[in-house]
This record gives structure tokens, sequence and C-alpha cells, in this order.
């Protein structure tokens, strides 16, 4: 980052300051002035992007880098009982990033908005600053204790005198041994080390410090005196009209506009009150579609934009940027810089740092009362576009009075768009009580290794652990229950069944004779998916046959278009509806709209009508709309949606099996006695299947075909997208006649599809099994299972699916005929 003329050059050259230091000091600093009694001078940096609008990604990473070192230094274990505190408002956005390259450590930030019922954990005072008083508000007291380090970080290290008050209050309540201090620059002189040091020895604790670079600001003497009056001087010739002309406002303000974030419900908007990286994963899944909502949002042809943060309120807005950056196309240039209080006098000379500035009123009712606030360099600066980005706190009357920053925006820019972070109320804090309103401590997703054999970022269940439970019943046993109406059948499990040798060799067989088509398949709906539903869908699967499906789309949107999309599993029950509890997780952590229901296959279509009724009762009951009741399948004989990747029925190996080609998880259990209320749906994971476990197997088989189907993918999703998808429902109708005809008069023990089949010989006690005359190795495993179970496979030769699986009506183990008497099959 190479400047012209250095933005320094105008204070240097009146008032004889100087940086000394290492060669990039002139590239990270600007000078200028400002009103404060106690500095004249002000370090700007280019990086921190509070004062300069700079490249969000930029700042981001300046900051992330500095974790890694420090995540470096301290080692895994060390980061991990580490943690960040960072300092207001200028290095509320640095800490947070610095926290991000830690990667395992909470963070705060220290405050100057006081929240009531919040007690303080500390307060330290800045010297230098115009407003001096910093409070600590972790919404868990114990944050701040512990035996790791603490790691401080600051825009710049002047003096060290923040940094010392803060230590020394804090080491009298929650003493450690090891302390690291980040910054951007150190700017210390010979004689603040000294100190700094022999403070480290008085307390007895290591002090290390990481900075970006360093050096020192040599000052002559009566610099305060002179830049106060140089200050003075410019700001009277503005009054006067005499200053160098300011940017002339538009001939017409700007349009001023709101637009929905979909801010995840729960998630804080900052570190104030802590944020953990739990909740920096809540973030990353979330941002993608926020920024795509801001993209859709901006005019077309806005090719300079600005998203501005508010004071403290740095990060969220940042990592905004950071997204919209990657989204926007490459001509267009995303900037990024925050209001602030700092008073700092503008000069429109290229060898200043602050070009500009824009004056408005507070507009967050603060603590201190009420005053003037100011944005630097926005105003001049060319901007197409500028997304100002407040939280919900600030989003008064004041700021949308015509002195206020949005109309002040508005005079410099085409566009202003709004938008309002939810402002995050700990929950110590006093609310007022809404009895109407269901408690919100639903866990975080389950994942591997801890809950499946999947990697952890390829799908998070939205489930609880059962493992510990005993849950299996013999099948028969199920059977009796289930069709006598004494038990529900997603009250017990199966035995999981294990497989011969023969069929196993039968499913490697029929995978590596399937992959590619599957491949194809998944491409074609991921393809569609992105096309007609949303460009950064949340993908969430019907747990179990769902999963594996979704891990492999997830897989094809990383591969083909670098998109990490977040991804789900979620328990849906005949007759018992979805999982509301996993319904009120998604939309306190995501946009609703941006739900993607994801099912392996369909049969007669009883699952895509459970979903539609069951989204409709949770509007009803919830009030949260948005959830579309439409799947997405990788296999759709039944016609029973509209999106697909196929309509043919042919064998998915991943139907071969139970819980070892799913991750090793059981199918989900819904039982008054073991989930409650506020509970999700259960699973188990069965960890003494690990040497049976094929399910990275079918994952890898599948995903390592992607890149020879490309380009067939492309031929179909456009033929999928120009044709007329509607369902019709000929699986259901097929359905229907079978068990009339069959004397079975039940359409729950009519099980179409080879993945039905599959599922009826494994799980259920079978009847018969109907194959399509002529159908050939797609059919090869159930003759197996049937053969093995005893079980007659009849040929038809009008049949609209390969295969049907009957299950045995009316059953008692003493009964075997569709009329429930004892007959010879």
């Amino acid at each position: 980052m190479k400047n012209v003329v250095w933005s320094g050059n105008w204070v240097a050259e009146r008032l004889g300051v100087e940086l000394v230091g290492d060669e990039e000091l002139r590239d990270l600093l600007g000078l200028a002035l400002r009103r404060n009694p106690k500095r004249a001078h002000l370090l700007v940096s280019n990086v921190l992007g509070k004062h300069v609008p700079q490249s969000p990604l930029t700042v981001w990473r300046t900051g992330y880098e500095l974790g890694r070192r420090v995540r470096d230094l301290l080692g895994v274990p060390g980061a991990r009982r580490a943690v960040v505190l960072g300092y207001a408002e200028t290095a509320t956005g640095l800490g947070h990033s610095v926290a991000d390259g830690l990667g395992l450590a909470p963070y705060l930030h220290s405050t100057r908005r006081p929240v009531d019922g919040v007690e303080r954990a500390g307060g330290f005072e800045e010297s230098h600053s115009h407003a001096t008083s910093h409070l600590l508000l972790p919404e868990k007291p114990g944050l701040l204790a512990g035996d790791g380090a603490l790691v401080l970080v600051d825009d710049e290290f002047s003096t060290g005198n923040t940094v010392l008050n803060t230590i020394r209050a804090l080491h009298e309540r929650y003493p450690r041994e090891h302390y690291v201090i980040v910054a951007l620059v150190d700017m210390r002189s010979p004689a603040d080390r000294g100190r700094l040091d022999e403070f480290a020895r008085e307390i007895g604790a290591r002090v290390d410090l990481v900075a970006a670079a360093s050096g020192t600001v040599r000052l002559p003497d009566g610099i305060l005196a002179k830049g106060q009056a140089l200050v003075a001087e410019h700001e009277q010739q503005h009054e006067n009209g005499m200053a160098a002309s300011a940017p002339a406002p538009l001939p017409e303000p700007g349009t001023v506009a709101r637009v929905e974030l979909g801010w995840p419900r729960g998630l804080p908007d900052g570190g104030r009150h802590g944020f953990t990286p739990e909740h920096r994963a809540q973030l990353e899944g979330a941002l993608p579609a926020m920024a795509a909502r801001l993209a859709d949002a901006l005019p077309e042809d806005a090719r300079r934009i600005l998203v501005l943060g508010f004071e403290e309120l740095m990060y969220a807005p940042l990592r905004l940027g950071v997204a919209l950056e990657k989204l926007k196309p490459a001509d267009t240039e995303i900037r990024y810089s925050t209001t602030t209080r700092s008073p700092v006098l503008a000069l429109d000379d290229p060898g200043y740092a602050i070009r500009s500035r824009l004056v408005f009123p507070a507009h967050d009712t603060p603590g201190d009362g009420p005053g003037e606030r100011y944005a630097y360099n926005v105003a001049g600066a060319g901007f197409d576009a500028v997304v100002a980005v407040v939280d919900s706190v600030a989003d008064t009357a004041e700021l949308h009075a015509p002195d206020g920053l949005l109309a002040r925006l508005a005079a410099h820019t085409p566009s202003v768009l709004l938008a309002v972070v939810p402002s995050y109320v700990p929950a110590c804090a006093p609310v007022e009580p809404n009895p109407s309103e269901r408690p919100s401590m639903l866990p975080e997703p389950l994942r591997g290794p801890d809950f499946s054999s999947y990697a952890p970022d390829e799908v998070g269940w939205l489930l609880q652990d059962l493992s510990d439970t005993r849950l299996e019943a013999p099948t028969e046993e199920r059977e009796e229950a289930i069709q006598s109406g004494g038990a529900h059948y997603a009250e017990s499990l199966p035995v999981e069944y294990q497989p011969s040798a023969q069929y196993q060799e039968l499913f490697r067989a029929a995978l590596d004779a399937s992959a590619a088509r599957i491949a194809q398949a998944v491409g074609a709906v991921t393809e569609t998916v992105l096309a007609e539903r949303s460009p950064r869908p949340v993908l969430v699967s019907l747990a179990r046959a769902g999963t594996p499906i979704g891990i492999l789309m997830r897989r094809w949107a990383k591969v083909r278009h670098g998109l990490d999309l977040p991804h789900y599993a979620v328990s849906i029950v005949r007759g018992r509806g979805i999982d509301a509890n996993a319904l009120r997780w998604l939309a306190a952590h995501h946009d609703p709209a941006d739900v993607v229901f994801l099912d392996g296959w369909t049969g007669k279509g009883a699952i895509t009508r459970e979903l539609a009724q069951a989204l409709e009762e949770f509007e009803d009951s919830d009030g949260i709309t948005g959830f579309d009741p439409e799947i997405a399948v990788l296999a759709d004989p039944g016609s029973c949606v509209r999106t697909y990747g196929t309509r043919e029925d042919f064998l998915i190996p991943s139907a071969c099996l139970n819980s070892t080609v799913s991750g090793l998880i059981s199918r989900t259990v819904l039982r008054a006695d073991l989930v409650g209320e506020h509970d999700f749906h259960g699973a188990k994971f069965y960890r003494e299947l690990a040497d049976a476990d094929v399910s990275a197997d079918f994952l890898d088989a599948v995903s390592d075909r992607f890149g020879e189907v490309g380009e067939a993918v492309g031929t179909q999703v456009k033929e999928l997208l120009s044709t007329d998808r509607s369902p019709t429902w000929e699986g259901w109708a097929a359905v229907e006649r079978i068990s009339e005809e069959y004397g079975i008069h039940d359409v729950n023990l009519v099980k179409p599809g080879v993945g039905e089949t599959t599922r009826v010989l494994l799980r259920r006690v079978p009847w018969r099994i109907l194959a399509r005359a002529g159908a050939g190795a797609d059919l090869d495993h159930v003759r197996l299972l049937a053969e093995q179970r005893g079980v007659p496979v009849e040929e038809v030769a009008e049949l609209p699916y390969t295969c049907v699986g009957l299950i045995h009506p009316k059953y008692t183990r003493g009964a075997t005929g569709a009329d429930g008497r004892a007959v010879t099959v």
C-alpha cells in the first residue's frame, strides 16, 4: 500500500512530528490534528477501518494475522484457555479479528455504554482519550477468570498507560501469569518500554507484545500548544468561510432505504457482553446470506460502496463488508469505516489523513448525554452507495432526523441503505416478560466425531444423543406393536441389520456401478436449488436418509462454486410432524426463507405432505413464517416434488444399509419419556459399528465423480429449468391401486421404490416384493435380502416403480395373510 503523498506530510511539516521505526510505518499510519486538551496529534491508521475507508478484507486480515501470531505464541492448548479483550471504541473490531485468528478463545471488548442489570466485571481509564472510562460487562462474570493468558488488543501502543491501567485493575480481581499485548503499531518510547517491563516484574507475570510494526513518534517541544493553535486557526477559517472548499453535496439528496439482514436470533451483535467461538461459527454460517441480501438491495450500477459501522459496532459491519467484497464483481470496490466520537480537524489536502468530516448528533441515547458524532473521509470520496450498519438501540429518531446521520450521508451519495443489527440483551438484564415466549436454551448441533462418523463441518445434527439408552426391539415385536396401535414406529429402533459378506459385495458393486449416475443427480438437484431457491441456501436434511445426500450437495456447491453452505439434519416423523424445536433453532440462526429441506428420494410422497402440514401448524403456533415446504430430493420416482436430480427409480446405495452408510446414526426417535417439550428429537450413535462403517466410502465414491459429470449436469439443468416439473403424484395413485388390489387397505404398508423396498426388508416385516418385469442389477440386493428373509418376489408387468415392498398387513406373530388369518404364502 504505497502512497504517492504520505498522509502525514501536512502535520509533520507544520509541527515537526516524525515517525521513526519500521519501514512500513508510513503505509500503516497517517497524521491528523484533533481537538483534545491532552494530545494534539492523532495517529490515523490506514488498516483499522475507523477513520480511513479501507478494503474490509484488508482490515479483517490484518487483525486475523496478528491473532495467528498470538496462537503460535500460546500454542493450541494455550489459545483455548485464553481470553481476548479489545478496547472501545476504536479497537473493538480489531480485537474481534484477533480473536478470529486465535480461533479458540472467547472475546470481550470494553464499552462506554452502561447496560442496566449487567454487573461490572471491572473498568479502567484511558488517560489520553476524549472519553476515558471503560466498562467491562460480560454476560458471564467468570469470563475474565481463569489461568490462561489475557490478550489485550488496541490499535496503537503509544505510552502503555491504558494497558497498565487495565492489567492493574484486572490483576487485582483476576490474577494470572501471562498477558499478551497486541497492537497494530508499537510506538512507545524507550522509557515507556522499561516501565512496562518493570510493571511485569512487580506483579510477577509474563508480558509479551505482538505488533504489526514498531517505532516511535518524535514530538518537538511545545507541540500541544502549537497543535491547539493550528486547530483553532483552521476551525475559525471554516466558520468564516475561508477554509479550503469542502466537498459539495449532491444536487439532489440520495435515497434512503432499509434492508433486512436476517441477523440470527440470539447472536450477539459484538463482544460487548462476550462473543464465543460458537457465536463465531454461527455468524460464519449466516454471513453469506446476509451479504447476498445487501447485494440484492444495492443499486445495480453501484461500483464504489462503503459499509459504514457505528462507533463500538465495528465487527458486524466489518464481516458484512468482507462477505460483500467476496460476493460483488471484480469491478466493484467495497470499502469499510465507522462513525466515531473522536473530534478531528478535517483538511482537504492529500498530505493530511482526514480529508472530510460529516457531523451529526448522537443517536443512541448515550449514558454521557447528547453530543456530536463524526464520519470521516466519506463526503467527497465518490461512493455510489453507503450501507449504514447500526444496532437497534441506535435506530432512533435522531438517526432519521433532518440533521441525522442518514440525511448527512444522503447529501453525498446517491443511495443509502440502513441495516439494523439487533442489540444483544444479556440474560441477566431486565426485560419485559413475555409469557407466550418459549425458552431459547436449545443446544448447539451435535457434530462428529463425538456424534456420527461424518466430519464436523459436513453436518450438524439438531438431535439429542440417546446413545446410552436401550431402544432396540426385535423386528416382529415392533411390527405387531405398531400395527396394533400399541406403539408408534418412532418410539423404538429396529435391531441394526448386519450385512453378510455377499451383501456387502453387492453394496460395493452397486456403488461402483452407480456412483457417476448419483453424482450427476447430485449436481442437477444442487444447481436447481441454487438457481431457483437461494444463492446461499441453508441445507436441512431430513434425517436419516437425507443426510448423505445433503453432504454430497454441500460438497458439490463447494467444489463447483466455492460455497461453504451450512448443513443440518433434523427429524421428521410420519404422523407426528417435523421437530418444532429444530425449526425454532433454525429460525434463530438463519433466515427461514433460505432453508431448503432435503431428502434422499420420494416414494408415494407421504413425507412431502407431512412436512407441508407440519410447517403450516408451526406457523400457527409460533408465528414464524418463511419456511418453504417443498422438499428437494435426489430421486423423485413418485413425481411428488418440483426439485429433484432425477425421476428414475434406480438403486441409491445409501439405501442398501442402515447406520453404517449414514454416519453410524440411527433413525430418529420420538418418545414422551425421552423427548421433552423443549428437547430435540433423539437418535443413537453406534460407535461400536465403526469397523463396518462405509459412510465415507459412499460419499467419496460419488464426489470423486463430480469432475466427469459436470458437462452432463449443465445440459440436464438447462432442460430441468425449462421444463414443467409440477408434481403429478403418479406414485400416490399407484400405491392406492396396489393397496386395494392386494387387499391391504392401508397405503402406509405399501412402500414404493428401490429405497423404500430396501427399508422394508431391513427394518419391517415384509410380506412380498413386487418387481417390475425385466428389472436388472438395481434389484440384486433386494432379491438377496428377500431370499434371506423368505419373502417372495413377484414380477409385475405394469409397475411405475422398479419395485414395491409390501409390509405384512394386520401383522401378529401368528398371522401371515392380508386378512390377518394364518395362510400359506
